[in-house]
């Protein structure tokens, strides 16, 4: 099986009324980075046309000063991608731009739709060609029916036919737009840099360029920026929705500095490590943390356990793109090269080692293979989120359910797969006890089995294909 590395969705910015808002999309994306290493892209407006570069790899590696000198105008989006639905090439890096009946668009999108194939092959059944593999494109499409008349009514009428996450940034003509879905699954937010805008999927990003918070955009909001000022849409304020946000978001993915869901990611890590601490108490001499993610969570355990905290591992952090011989590819290999153990710290020592989760396991194993070889005498691991035992369907690449390995095995399996003295997850009520808006407003399914929405099932797939071959043959 392949490395274990979790895959977040992708990371957006956009910027409204700024001389230098291309240099400044170059810089919010270089803070997101951590959301999407595959592609990165811009796209410009000066007013009357778009511009575009984009390109497969890093931020550092794609933009350079000579780069960002054509990408003229005060209006800009940008975006850092994973490939979650859609494969990793050029065709699917966002963001995605286009010219239809109402002029030009770009649009890019951090999440996944849910209902991406039956919209798909709907259009598609109605003569819409799609250009790419990804359901963002699909968005595009639905906006360029007829019957709408402005771009309110496009964008409106498009993500009424949505499901599942997205939070997005838009740009047509001089209008910058922001919209995310009535569950708010994926974090987005609303800043100030003078007398521009900035939207950004984190808030680490305005923190780099000195703009100020204002406030999350809305579950279920639609936030148009033009000339005319600020205002706001809610397309759903008819539909009952409830509230799920990703509570992985806080676990793993966002940056610790950020603001996420109303409040600091960093400060809810470290929570999560002192109720681990209550769950999963251990009898060790030292608590080392898997950095980066783990550092907060195992701050958090040490405090609450009394038990010194160590950093037994270095982490390589100027790894970029790693091509290893195909014959060189032992597991505990491609862990050293990017985590390696402190033998004199851990030597002789009964440590417990605070990880943000397991999804296959083998990344674990290497790095207690790697522990025991320095010489640490007992290695307990702690885990500061609960078991994952379902896929998400929402952005992040979980794999299928035969592939996560606490869905298909034991606690006393996983021990002894994994060559650990104990092991401790954090459950979900603890989970859940160290954030701050009530349980019921975030989205647990990877560890419950429990979706917030409608997943579209073989035999949901199945009425299908056969309502559109009926349809073919009439």
């Amino acid at each position: 099986m392949s490395d274990e590395r979790i895959k977040d969705h992708c990371g957006v910015f956009g910027v409204y009324g700024h001389e230098r808002a291309a240099e400044l999309t170059y810089l919010g994306l270089f803070a997101l980075q951590h959301r999407g290493e595959e592609s990165a892209g811009i796209v410009t407006s000066d007013g009357r046309k778009l511009h575009i570069y984009k390109n497969l790899g890093l931020v550092g590696e794609i933009f350079h000063p000579s780069t960002l000198e054509k990408l003229p105008g005060r209006f800009a989006i940008g975006h850092v991608r994973y490939s979650t639905t859609g494969s990793s090439n050029l065709a699917n890096a966002q963001p995605y731009m286009v010219d239809f009946s109402r002029g030009q668009a770009a649009i890019a999108h951090n999440g996944n739709l849910v209902n991406a194939q039956i919209l798909r092959d709907e259009l598609e059944a109605y003569g819409a060609i799609f250009g790419t593999t990804m359901d963002t494109e699909i968005f595009i499409h639905l906006m360029a029916k007829p019957d709408y008349n402005t771009k309110e009514e496009c964008i409106v009428g498009a993500i009424r036919r949505v499901e599942g996450a997205y939070s997005c940034v838009m740009l047509m003509d001089d209008t910058l737009i922001a919209f995310r879905d009535p569950h708010g699954f994926r974090p987005l937010s609303l800043g100030k840099l003078n007398d521009a805008y900035v939207i950004a999927s984190e808030t680490c990003a305005f923190d780099l360029i000195e703009a100020e918070y204002v406030r999350d955009i809305e579950p279920g909001e639609v936030l148009m920026i033009d000339k005319k000022g600020l205002r706001s849409l809610y397309p759903f304020k008819d539909q009952e929705k409830r509230l799920a946000h990703c509570i992985f978001e806080h676990v793993y993915f966002a940056r610790p500095d950020s603001r996420l869901f109303g409040e600091n990611v960093g400060l809810v890590r470290e929570r999560l490590g002192r109720i681990l601490a209550q769950e999963h108490p251990a009898d060790a001499d030292l608590i080392v943390p898997v950095p980066d993610s783990g550092n907060f969570a195992a701050m958090g355990f040490s405090h609450e356990s009394g038990i010194p905290l160590a950093h037994g591992f270095t982490r390589n952090h100027y790894i970029g793109r790693t091509f290893i011989n195909p014959a060189q590819e032992a597991r505990t290999f491609k862990v050293r090269i990017k985590l390696n153990p402190i033998k004199e710290v851990v030597q002789g020592k009964r440590i417990v080692v605070v990880d943000d989760s397991i999804v296959r396991g083998n990344t674990s194993k290497s790095r207690v293979t790697l522990l025991r070889r320095a010489g640490a005498k007992e290695v307990h691991l702690r885990i500061s989120c609960p078991p994952h035992v379902s896929p998400c369907f929402y952005g992040i690449d979980f794999p299928s359910k035969e592939e996560l390995i606490a869905a298909n095995h034991s606690m006393e399996e996983i021990k002894k797969y994994l060559d650990v003295d104990s092991i401790g997850y954090l459950s979900e009520e603890g989970l859940l006890r160290a954030v701050s808006f009530p349980k019921e407003n975030y989205c647990t399914a990877c560890f419950s089995g429990r979706y917030p929405t409608k997943i579209m099932d073989d035999l949901d797939k199945f009425k299908l294909e056969r309502k559109w071959a009926e349809k073919s043959a009439k």
